[in-house]
């Protein structure tokens, strides 16, 4: 059985000097910890961030900005290849995405863009997801089974947020946004946590802080894990962490046999 725990902490420094990150590694004990947005390269890290004892670490951070985006995976086993990014400079630059393959299956742990900031940076993350999906598709054709988590930035159904219909016209449920998770979906890949409880409401993974959204429940289900058809089968568990604290987002687990 393999666990895998996908998270953004908003910040890996501050999730650690404020709330006991180690901790909460120590607690869950997981096989494999993905993190996005870690806003830190590896270099800016203390020792006890870059060599948790009984993991083997990775990092993949923005050359554009300083304390923007970045990626982590922690992982018990070591991957046989790790990849940085999907080669394609403009994406690769923001330190988005982490390709981890394994012996049974490659896990891609992304932080995907968020769509807000203008016109320019929508366009941005829809050309990201595209060439995310020819990334993924292409790993398949070589018969490579697919995990991918992290924040996908969009929340795929109405029933995947509180306020739907507030939000029909901002980034983050637009019908465009939405409409590349059903192409996701129609390529062969399920959303782990809907495959499981397809009808289970009032469950979110992003709350805003500047609201105080969490002590309402007023959330966004924006963080998943997919994968492709042929894991469904193994998959034993998924879980929704909201009583972790730390982040705007808490984290989510996949137990795969």
């Amino acid at each position: 059985m393999t666990r895998i725990i996908s998270w953004n902490v908003n910040g890996l420094r501050a999730v650690h000097r404020k709330d006991g990150f180690l901790d909460f590694v120590k607690k869950e004990h997981p096989d494999i910890l993905c993190l996005q947005e870690t806003k830190a390269s590896e270099d800016q890290l203390p020792d006890e961030l870059r060599l948790i004892v009984g993991y083997h670490a990775y990092f993949a951070s923005s050359k554009v900005r300083k304390g923007y985006s970045g990626v982590a995976i922690y992982t018990k086993e070591k991957p046989a290849k790790i990849e940085y990014g999907l080669g394609i400079k403009k994406f690769d630059d923001e330190g988005r995405t982490l390709v981890a393959h394994f012996k049974d299956f490659v896990l891609l742990n992304v932080y995907f863009p968020n769509g807000g900031g203008g016109p320019d940076r929508l366009k941005y993350k829809l050309e990201f997801y595209d060439a995310f999906l020819a990334y993924i598709e292409k790993l398949r054709k070589k018969g490579k089974k697919i995990i991918f988590c992290g924040d996908v930035n969009t929340a795929h159904e109405a029933i995947d947020l509180a306020r739907p219909k507030e939000n029909e016209k901002n980034t983050g449920f637009l019908p465009e946004e939405r409409a590349w998770i059903d192409e996701v979906v129609y390529h062969g890949y399920r959303d782990v946590f809907r495959h499981l409880y397809p009808n289970k409401k009032e469950v979110y993974t992003y709350w805003d802080m500047k609201t105080r959204a969490r002590d309402r429940n007023v959330g966004w289900r924006i963080d998943y894990f997919f994968v492709s058809n042929e894991l469904l089968p193994k998959i034993t568990a998924t879980k929704i962490l909201s009583e972790v604290y730390g982040s705007d987002h808490c984290p989510v687990t996949m137990e795969i046999r």
